[in-house]
């Protein structure tokens, strides 16, 4: 297993009592702000609401420096703009609070189609994947855990690519003050906080965790929540509300990046093993000329100005076509969990 990570001395919490195959993955240089497009990772402020159109014009204009008509020269003529607009779902467990960046995100992509795009936003994978599944949605960014139990009703149609590779880790998180702690079998007794249900990083490689030590975990915490944002799990262990948790290590990365003070109570106690990036996937039947329309639209970000910003903000070098082989060892994850332990969990823990 991978060891923790000593991190900085953060304030002093009030003390609480605390009861596969890998994928293979070349090595990889520690982040320093520079993601694979060439643009320093962007700290991911929130905006004065109504500054949408300001941010867009900043973007577009000062920042991408007054070439925007020389790669975008076609206007959405009124007969595209008249069809159904193509629906992308995402949520707040993975892309929490860009609303601002969703809007200029939506405008490239309208631009590269030459129809309108509509971004749709729900609180958890399971409402998104409902969505998919009754054609309400066109296409959605989810998580491998969901792609891999509807794989025959879901097209992989883009994957992230994030310091270099199409991967990622789950990150099992515990209060600063709690040094002992180097694993999930150490928090015996403890509460511990969730990310989402259909969450691999956040739900499925803890319950694994467990699995492979034949702990129930319905028994083995004293409490369990689940937070729908990878960012609340980084609050609630970092306040104090939760002893520890599991989180998508590409956000805690982000967010101690970004927002250090957001991650001062807590430390990083193991990392997992690496497992495929969550994907932008695409219902079954999907229009073809709609599918790889989207998929050229995301795949040339890096040779758009605000394509390479949009990907900055971020934090992802590009976005790449992959097998969906890539998926196979979180597949091996979800077949060694015991399902009564899933769904009791899933009923159990609470949402906050």
């Amino acid at each position: 297993m991978n060891g923790y990570r000593p991190q900085a001395k953060a304030k002093s919490m009030p003390p609480r009592s605390n009861r596969r195959t890998p994928v293979r993955r070349q090595a990889v240089k520690t982040h320093t702000g520079q993601n694979g497009n060439g643009l320093a990772c962007q700290r991911l402020a929130v905006l004065p609401n109504g500054n949408v159109n300001s941010v867009r014009r900043r973007l577009l204009a000062g920042s991408v420096g007054g070439v925007v008509s020389s790669c975008f020269p076609g206007t959405v003529s009124a007969a595209s703009l008249s069809r159904k607009p193509l629906r992308i779902g995402t949520t707040a467990v993975f892309l929490n609070e860009q609303l601002q960046l969703l809007d200029v995100w939506r405008q490239d992509l309208r631009d590269i189609l030459g129809f309108d795009v509509q971004f749709v936003q729900r609180r958890s994978y399971g409402e998104i994947v409902e969505l998919l599944l009754n054609r309400q949605l066109d296409a959605a960014w989810i998580c491998g855990f969901p792609y891999v139990q509807h794989a025959d009703s879901f097209r992989l149609l883009a994957v992230p690519v994030y310091q270099g590779q199409p991967l990622y880790r789950s990150y099992l998180i515990v209060q600063e003050e709690n040094r002992q702690a180097r694993g999930i079998a150490d928090l015996y007794g403890c509460v511990f906080a969730y990310s989402d249900p259909l969450s691999n990083s956040g739900f499925l490689v803890p319950m694994a965790q467990m699995a492979s030590v034949s702990l129930d975990p319905s028994r083995f915490f004293r409490k369990a929540m689940f937070t729908f944002a990878h960012r609340k799990v980084v609050q609630a262990v970092a306040s104090g509300l939760a002893d520890a948790g599991a989180v998508d290590g590409y956000v805690w990365d982000t967010i101690a990046e970004q927002f250090p003070e957001w991650t001062n109570g807590a430390r990083v106690a193991w990392r997992s093993e690496y497992y495929g990036f969550p994907p932008i996937v695409a219902r079954h039947d999907l229009e073809v000329d709609q599918f790889h329309g989207l998929q050229h639209a995301l795949l040339s970000m890096t040779q758009r100005p605000r394509g390479r910003l949009i990907l900055s903000r971020l934090c992802l070098d590009r976005f790449s076509v992959k097998d969906p082989g890539i998926y196979d060892d979180i597949r091996s994850l979800l077949q060694s969990v015991n399902p009564a332990h899933l769904s009791r969990a899933n009923a159990t823990a609470p949402a906050v």
